[in-house]
């Protein structure tokens, strides 16, 4: 009786894992590209990052500042901008086709014209898939305690 409740349970959780995984494909490439994203931003890798932005991307820091692709990339290449922790604690992917919504939350730290900074984000991203691949196209975040 106990070995055949066992197999009952690996065969259900087994069950459940496969279409958890199939339904959640699309979700854990949005989340895997945007890791891949704070990952070369760390890097100061322009190359990786290029092709994950959007080439109307908007991107709104904590402090207000608004950048496009080029001047994005632009201060993290020249060093600007240089982040040195970007560390994701939660997010919600909901997806509407070849669009993805984020909100989650981040710890962040490093250093822009000189002056460290640390800080606790609350954010927002939009992603959209072109060509095979999730692009940011809007960033927004704000600080919180």
């Amino acid at each position: 009786m106990i070995l055949k409740r066992s197999y009952t349970l690996i065969l259900l959780a087994i069950l459940i894992a496969g279409g958890l995984k199939g339904q959640n494909a699309a979700e854990k490439s949005v989340f895997d590209t945007e890791q891949h994203r704070f990952e070369a931003m760390m890097r100061a890798d322009t190359a990786a990052l290029r092709p994950l932005l959007a080439d109307d991307l908007l991107y709104v820091h904590s402090n207000a500042l608004t950048e496009n692709k080029a001047a994005h990339l632009e201060a993290i290449a020249q060093r600007t901008l240089v982040y040195e922790k970007i560390e994701r604690k939660s997010a919600t992917i909901r997806l509407y086709g070849k669009t993805a919504l984020v909100n989650g939350t981040a710890a962040v730290r490093g250093n822009l014209k000189g002056n460290a900074f640390e800080i606790n984000l609350l954010y927002s991203a939009l992603y959209r898939k072109k060509k095979g691949v999730w692009q940011l196209c809007n960033w927004q975040s704000t600080r919180i305690p």
